[in-house]
């Protein structure tokens, strides 16, 4: 992947899953939300500083004013080589790899024709706003936190226009989600969730392929998706779709001693 492709990718995904609070530090983005998220938490290396240290101490007190251990998102690519070095002598951990794959927006993905539960045939609503009974779906499958962080969570996804996908059974039970973000002429998909007692019936397939129609009645040229490394059942339904790997990033944290600016 060529490195102007991937400062594409790293653009839009910062536009899709927007902070509520940002700053700078010589180049880097700061970027929080109460602690809800990793990426939305953390800083994104979107310029080389001229000095890590001091950019460092900046970003080590920035997050210690509002009780956050210090996280950066890093796309493997040579230009963060340098950084990662750094942080490996901070103590900097390493955590979440995650997958960006990619694919042509066609309308060719699949509606599965396997029946959800009980016989009933699936179907897919799409709003253009997340509604409390999508947003109690996804967060109960990928939430991280009670009442007060899923709030925040909206305040986020409603950061972007985006639109919602809520896949339902026969009985109007709502058994998948999915988000579909427009930036910049791509489409990015997100917040695919599966309820745990329909999984394995072709849920995440319809919710995809709804999105792709979307996305392609908007016009958009292409698509983008994160999927973490361990997920290979995933990666395996996004690959069946013509999505196909485009770059990695993870992220690194702060050792405890530094997690608020103690040393």
């Amino acid at each position: 992947m060529d490195e102007q492709r991937l400062d594409l990718l790293e653009s839009l995904m910062a536009a899709a899953w927007p902070a509520l609070e940002s700053s700078t530090a010589d180049g880097w983005v700061l970027r929080s939300a109460g602690g809800v998220t990793q990426r939305a938490n953390s800083i994104w290396p979107a310029e080389s500083t001229s000095d890590g240290p001091a950019a460092l101490r900046t970003a080590e007190n920035w997050y210690a004013a509002r009780r956050q251990p210090v996280i950066f998102q890093l796309t493997r690519r040579e230009e963060n080589a340098p950084l990662e070095s750094f942080l490996d002598t901070r103590g900097y951990s390493k955590q979440s790899e995650t997958i960006v794959m990619t694919a042509p927006v066609t309308p060719s993905v699949p509606v599965p024709v396997a029946p959800a539960a009980k016989g009933a045939a699936l179907r897919v609503e799409v709003g253009d706003a997340p509604s409390d009974e999508w947003l109690e779906l996804w967060w109960r499958v990928d939430g991280r936190g009670g009442e007060a962080e899923k709030v925040i969570a909206r305040q986020v996804l409603l950061g972007a226009d985006s639109l919602y996908a809520t896949a339902r059974n026969g009985e109007g039970v709502a058994v998948g989600t999915g988000r579909l973000t427009l930036v910049e002429g791509w489409a990015g998909v997100y917040c695919m969730a599966t309820h745990p007692d329909f999984r394995r019936q072709g849920v995440a397939s319809a919710v995809l392929a709804e999105l792709v129609r979307q996305a392609s009645a908007a016009g958009a040229a292409a698509l983008w998706l994160m999927v973490t490394a361990a997920n290979t059942g995933a990666q395996a339904l996004y690959g069946a779709a013509g999505f196909a790997e485009a770059g990695r990033y993870h992220y690194r944290q702060a050792p405890l001693r530094r997690a608020f600016g103690a040393c």
